[in-house]
């Protein structure tokens, strides 16, 4: 009866798909983009105890867009660094990636692990 029910409860059992973040590495500089100016960035901290920082300035998960866009006014060109410590939530990396995309991001939204000390 046992063996049944462990058959029945897998076969009608659902398995769920994660999704993973996109972590693929930009593509290698070419000698043209050395010699043109740097792309400024909008550097987005987040440390060991999840405490978020825009451009050096401490800020909570509910305004990181309206920074990102006030930056983003300033200098359209920027792109978006996360950078993260390793015993950073995962969940707070992805709010801030998709307040990145609702600030209007579609390119340009780095994720870089920082050294744990």
């Amino acid at each position: 009866v046992v063996f049944i029910l462990l058959i029945f409860f897998i076969v009608t059992s659902t398995f769920a798909q994660e999704e993973t973040l996109g972590l693929e590495p930009p593509p290698p500089p070419s000698p043209a983009d050395t010699e043109q100016q740097q792309v400024p960035a909008i550097l987005i901290y987040i440390d060991e105890s999840n405490l978020i920082t825009v451009n050096g300035r401490p800020t909570d998960i509910g305004s990181v867009r309206a920074n990102i866009e006030r930056v983003r006014a300033e200098n359209p060109e920027s792109q978006v660094v996360i950078q993260a410590h390793p015993k950073s939530k995962n969940g707070v990396i992805v709010l801030i990636r998709d307040a990145a995309y609702s600030a209007g991001y579609s390119t340009g939204v780095n994720l870089v692990l920082s050294q744990a000390e």
